[in-house]
């Protein structure tokens, strides 16, 4: 039985603006959802948006305060970051990365969405002819969505069939039209969960440098692999990377996820040395400047952007990363409860008719993390979406993410230990109410 009816679903829609439900933005699910909640005091279970649903640090609360006693608020900080959080990224890209990136190279953004607009903007300038960026999906549609308001074309494919070594033909035949200025993906994935492997970064890496392509690696969801116990300083494992296939490499850290600080708007991209030196004449010819990438990427776009990081939330960085550095947190153990979260939801899906999408990597099959998706019988993502919403489900439809498979993203991030009977009992009532064939 259907806790929201369609009427009610219906006007929820038409009132908010909302063109196709089916194909709803993250910010339009989630409104349909608090008209919804609103309008009759029931609560959704929340699979929307990918909000860290842990408690901030509080060493980066302490820090960044501390940094405020000390008067860094009443001077504008410099644009390429204060040394404080840029020694430390350099330290903990190679404690738990094993990478060698400088401090200089380590540049403070407005979360990684502001790294990786500043860098789309770099990447797309910086070589006459090469202005097409290239996305690996499923992914985060935002960053479609900056490529729009620079005027930047892209073209993408769903790696859902291209893993392993077939990922060296589909990339080859799309880089080989030689207008590809940069390649995109998160990993782990956002929205599937899914993490590329060695031979698939090596293959990567190496195309990059073969079609001198600039590859932006987001690291949102940093050593959040549970499979595998990574997030020991200065040991091995080490999460896999690009960064040891190629110098063409940009990579962004937020530390949104790791440390539960979005609130703050803190990330790093880290440039490597050789690309951060290298010097581009369609850049000088545009910025009037070196046309060095690294300084042109630091004080003619990103400062443009935002006008620097604020100050005090980079030494809250700074010091959570001296601290995970350091062996004094233990960052991978507090995000581990989302693996947590993320098997008990699953079981409660697969136990009613569903099944998981994107459900295997190379070798292994998916882990438990921040995300999953789901689909259920011949449904649509768009159709399920809407379905799900009747129940009092909220979730965003995987075609808006870059996927040609069926289903939604599902995120665990909201999920409380309140909610898993009464997740149980309205995906009974999906399943009794829409039985497979």
């Amino acid at each position: 039985m259907k806790i929201f009816s369609e009427d009610l679903v219906e006007k929820a829609v038409k009132e908010l603006h909302i063109a196709d439900l089916s194909r709803a933005t993250i910010g339009e699910v989630l409104l349909v959802a608090q008209y919804l909640e609103k309008e009759t005091g029931i609560q959704f279970i929340r699979m929307d948006q990918g909000s860290p649903g842990l408690p901030v640090n509080q060493l980066g609360v302490e820090a960044e305060k501390a940094a405020l006693d000390r008067g860094v608020g009443s001077q504008y900080p410099a644009a390429a970051g204060v040394p404080e959080l840029k020694n430390e990224a350099s330290r903990f890209v190679k404690a738990f990365l094993d990478i060698d990136i400088s401090p200089r190279a380590c540049i403070p953004t407005v979360g990684s969405v502001a790294g990786s607009y500043g860098s789309f903007i770099a990447c797309t300038q910086r070589i006459k002819g090469k202005n097409k960026v290239l996305f690996i999906d499923p992914g985060f549609p935002i960053q479609k969505s900056q490529l729009r308001i620079i005027g930047a074309e892209w073209v993408e494919f769903d790696i859902y069939h291209h893993r392993g070594q077939a990922l060296r033909a589909k990339l080859e035949d799309m880089l080989s039209s030689g207008d590809i200025a940069a390649i995109v993906y998160s990993n782990p994935n956002n929205p599937a969960w899914i993490c590329l492997e060695e031979e698939e970064l090596a293959i990567i890496g190496e195309l990059a440098t073969k079609h001198d392509v600039i590859v932006m690696e987001d690291l949102a969801y940093f050593c959040m692999d549970f499979r595998t116990d990574m997030g020991h300083p200065f040991a091995p494992p080490y999460p896999p990377t690009v960064a040891r296939y190629t110098d063409n490499y940009i990579l962004m850290l937020s530390a949104s996820k790791i440390f539960s600080y979005a609130g703050q708007r803190i990330a790093l991209t880290c440039v490597s040395d050789k690309l951060f030196d290298r010097q581009f004449p369609d850049l000088a010819q545009r910025y009037k400047d070196s046309g060095v990438f690294g300084p042109t990427f630091i004080a003619s776009i990103l400062y443009m952007i935002t006008s620097g990081c604020t100050a005090s939330t980079q030494y809250a960085y700074a010091e959570m990363l001296r601290l995970s550095t350091e062996g004094k947190i233990n960052f991978v153990a507090d995000t581990r409860e989302y693996a947590h979260r993320a098997e008990k939801m699953k079981r409660i899906f697969t136990d009613n008719g569903f099944h998981i999408v994107y459900d295997y990597d190379v070798t292994r099959q998916v882990g438990d993390g921040f995300f999953f998706t789901i689909g259920y019988g011949n449904m649509s993502g768009g159709e399920l979406l809407k379905e799900l919403l009747y129940y009092g489900v909220s979730s965003i439809s995987l075609s808006t993410t870059g996927s040609e498979q069926q289903g939604v993203r599902a995120c665990t991030s909201r999920m409380r230990d309140d909610l898993y009977d009464v997740m149980q009992e309205r995906m009974k009532a999906f399943h009794e109410d829409h039985p497979i064939n």
